[in-house]
């Protein structure tokens, strides 16, 4: 399988439509060879593209869930940010511990 082709099975909420589009798109332009599209070769790659989203599509709707999520997320889906852990507030400036002048 082409590294860059994201898995979509499994994905939590279901792959959407646009990410079952663009893994097509990927899959169309790796098989093809095609990186760019021109008024030539366009008809063609759309239909292929459309083709292969569909096939797609039904086939994620025919496979039994996924015991384990994929190993990556989707170049559409950004991945959940984390929170950065709250800092501890600190004692004001005359609180903390200042030793009295002599």
């Amino acid at each position: 399988m082409c590294r860059n082709i994201t898995m979509l099975r499994g994905l939590e909420p279901a792959a959407t439509p646009e990410e079952v589009t663009a893994a097509a798109r990927q899959y169309v332009r790796k098989v093809s060879g095609v990186a760019t599209v021109n008024d030539s070769t366009r008809d063609a790659f759309e239909a292929a593209i459309a083709e292969v989203a569909a096939a797609t599509a039904r086939l994620l709707e025919t496979l039994p869930p996924r015991k384990q999520p994929p190993p990556t997320l989707p170049p559409l889906r950004p991945p959940p940010r984390r929170r950065p852990p709250r800092r501890q507030q600190r004692p004001p400036r005359a609180e903390r511990g200042r030793l009295p002048h002599a």
